[in-house]
């Protein structure tokens, strides 16, 4: 899914313009033992409050492709034969009528997750008529050629407030007011099936994860048995990684600068064009910078066995991954911090056979605050 695609579903999800009949939910502790459950029409409830529950169903649209918004694809005999891809193609078909099988997919969400907090499970299945897009990408609201019925999941952590002093009107003073239970914005939650092309992918779901490093692979393992991309810092320990072993002492500041800077750069020239997949390299694009570089042919093969090692022969990598968006320089004793903007403001130098890191310092130079000279 692109970003014009999730952003088009996201504008679903707002009273106006969706077609969801109603809200599921099932409120858990953190023993795994049901405190309730309930099926809610939209109709029933107040504006205020169907906001509140809609804007917890964006926010699975949220975060980062690749990182945030996981794609996890099913093998195609797994579409034909498995019985989770079963399970959830008969959510989607009955629109979460079926009791029964709502049960059994909150049963499969117990007894999978682990959460320290209760949590709150909530359930919705949208039937949207796609507008078809005319010459121009203009969207033609009246002609629709496609319907995508979908099932959207969204797992909530439940926390306490703290007691604290509360203004009460009717008494026009403060007093105590105890804790209470507040929905948290979602940890987990997913997507099925994918928006692809502006149509139904069923080979696909995009599963979200808040914290791109606690991703809640015992729920995909038992929800959907089909593979999960590595982590995203997992990705980009691993890249940086194979870059250290091939290159060795060819890895110079200069070198890292480079390639962090050109992937940065394929990364924000996507989000230039919302119809863009996310973009992804493969080992010959991260070759071709290297070998820009200066960096020779035999440290090219090394780059690119370890490459083959790590990730496999024909590994596309997503560029959002394989870069850090803050650009740190670090050594034993001294942490420099640099926005990657500005990172060609520092430079290398050996002086009298010491190595050194230099930072032009004209002018706006501070210690603890305060505004310093530096004397010639």
């Amino acid at each position: 899914m692109n970003r014009n695609e999730i952003s088009e579903l996201r504008r679903r999800l707002n009273p106006e313009k969706n077609n969801i009949p109603e809200i599921l939910g099932c409120y858990v502790d953190t023993k795994g033992e049901i405190i309730s459950s309930f099926r809610r029409p939209l109709i029933s409830m107040p504006q205020e409050e169907c906001e509140k529950y809609l804007n917890i169903f964006r926010k699975t649209l949220s975060g980062t492709p690749g990182k945030n918004l996981i794609d996890v694809e099913f093998d195609p005999y797994d579409v034909m034969n498995s019985e989770n891809h079963k399970a959830l193609m008969h959510l989607r078909e009955t629109g979460l009528k079926d009791e029964e099988a709502v049960q059994d997919l909150f049963a499969r969400i117990i007894s999978a997750l682990k959460m320290e907090t209760n949590y709150l499970i909530l359930l919705l299945c949208d039937s949207y008529d796609v507008p078809f897009k005319g010459r121009d990408d203009v969207k033609v609201d009246d002609a629709s050629e496609e319907v995508f019925q979908y099932i959207l999941c969204a797992i909530c952590p439940v926390k306490p407030t703290k007691p604290a002093l509360s203004y009460f009107a009717s008494e026009n003073e403060f007093h105590q007011r105890e804790e209470d239970w507040v929905v948290a914005a979602p940890d987990v939650g997913f997507l099925f099936p994918a928006f692809d092309d502006r149509a139904s992918n069923i080979y696909k779901t995009v599963f979200y994860a808040r914290d791109a490093e606690t991703r809640h692979e015992e729920l995909t393992d038992e929800l959907f048995a089909a593979p999960m991309p590595r982590p995203a810092m997992e990705q980009l320990a691993a890249f940086q990684s194979v870059l250290e072993n091939a290159l060795e002492e060819d890895l110079t500041y200069e070198v890292a600068q480079t390639v962090n800077e050109q992937l940065r750069e394929m990364a924000d020239q996507s989000k230039q064009d919302k119809e863009a997949e996310a973009p992804t390299v493969t080992k010959r694009d991260v070759a071709f910078i290297l070998e820009n570089c200066g960096v020779d042919s035999r440290r090219l093969e090394a780059f690119e066995e370890n490459y083959d090692q790590e990730f496999g022969q024909t590994a596309e990598m997503p560029v959002a991954n394989l870069i850090d968006r803050k650009f740190q320089v670090k050594t034993p004793d001294v942490v420099i911090n640099v926005s990657p903007e500005k990172s060609d403001l520092i430079q290398t130098r050996v002086i009298d056979g010491l190595k050194y890191i230099l930072i032009p310092a004209d002018e706006g130079v501070s210690v603890n605050g305060v505004n310093i000279k530096i004397n010639s």
